[in-house]
């Protein structure tokens, strides 16, 4: 079971973010048919948005983020809704990288550093608050730290992780935001910097714990208190409705050529894979509504 978990220090100045989430991590590898490096970019950056989905308190807001940073991987994607659930793809799925000297998987190659970090929240006004940074390492968590700093203006620390075992399959996923709090002493946040620099890979931790233990370390000695639990999952809100809705959207002339074509027009969802056939018939009904 894919879990967020929101928790404070007792003393009310630090809050965290923590998540496990190697279902909805595993989900998007089938649904997109990713390579190892591209699993580990796409889950940390899926991973990054449930947690800032989470975070909203509109109920139907949403939260993006978008990574570019000139790789081969291209651009990656993931989008949350106030519950966590996300969805997201990878421009290109397939390529693959030799390991770093560490054998780790080499996602900063991959994205590049060459672009921005975007993150988009869409709360139900005119315009969604977008606030962009230039990348640092492509790693997506150092790149998420560098943005809440620079953009947000918020003391942050971001840890990501994805393991990849030899089937392809996601082993385990997660991550965590830590944010100091207005007025937090200096001693809390050495503290912070210690326990981050010593408890090693989120990876490490997950192999065999929880968010919990993800809190627990970044946290330590500090009495952190949990406010919240959530679960997530990967979740497409695409249907037949809202594609319709889409395709009328590219205009009468469009459409006329569409049915004039004699071929039916199939749609492929870039979060899901779904594909949706509408048929010539379909589209003159559609036009013939129109005129209604």
């Amino acid at each position: 079971m894919d879990e967020i978990i929101r928790a404070v220090t007792s003393d009310g100045f630090i809050k965290i973010s923590a998540i496990s989430g190697r279902g909805l991590v595993e989900r998007a590898r089938q649904i997109h048919n990713l390579s190892p490096v591209a699993t580990a970019a796409l889950g940390r950056t899926l991973c990054a948005a449930s947690m800032l989905g989470d975070l909203l308190k509109e109920e139907d807001a949403s939260v993006t983020l978008r990574v570019n940073g000139g790789g081969p991987i291209g651009t990656v994607m993931a989008v949350s809704d106030s519950s966590g659930n996300v969805r997201g793809y990878v421009q290109n799925p397939h390529i693959d990288l030799p390991l770093k000297a560490n054998g780790k998987l080499d996602v900063g190659g991959a994205v590049g550093t060459d672009g921005t970090l975007t993150v988009s929240r869409d709360l139900g006004l005119k315009e969604p608050y977008i606030g962009s940074t230039a990348l640092v390492s492509g790693e997506i968590a150092e790149d998420l730290t560098y943005y809440f700093v620079e953009s947000e203006q918020v003391g942050a620390a971001c840890g990501l992780g994805v393991l990849v075992n030899t089937d392809l399959s996601v082993i385990c996923a997660g991550g965590f935001i830590v944010a100091l709090l207005p007025g937090a002493p200096d001693k809390l946040i050495e503290t912070i910097e210690r326990n981050i620099a010593e408890m090693g890979q989120v990876t490490d931790i997950l192999q065999n714990g929880t968010a919990d233990d993800l809190v627990g370390r970044v946290l330590f000695g500090l009495e952190p208190e949990i406010l919240s639990r959530r679960t997530v999952e990967y979740r497409c809100y695409c249907s037949r409705d809202r594609v319709q809705r889409a395709l009328e959207s590219i205009g009468r002339e469009a459409l006329e050529e569409l049915a004039a074509s004699g071929e039916s027009a199939e749609i492929n969802c870039q979060f899901c894979n779904e594909i949706y056939t509408f048929t010539p018939e379909e589209i003159r009904l559609f036009l013939a509504q129109s005129e209604e």
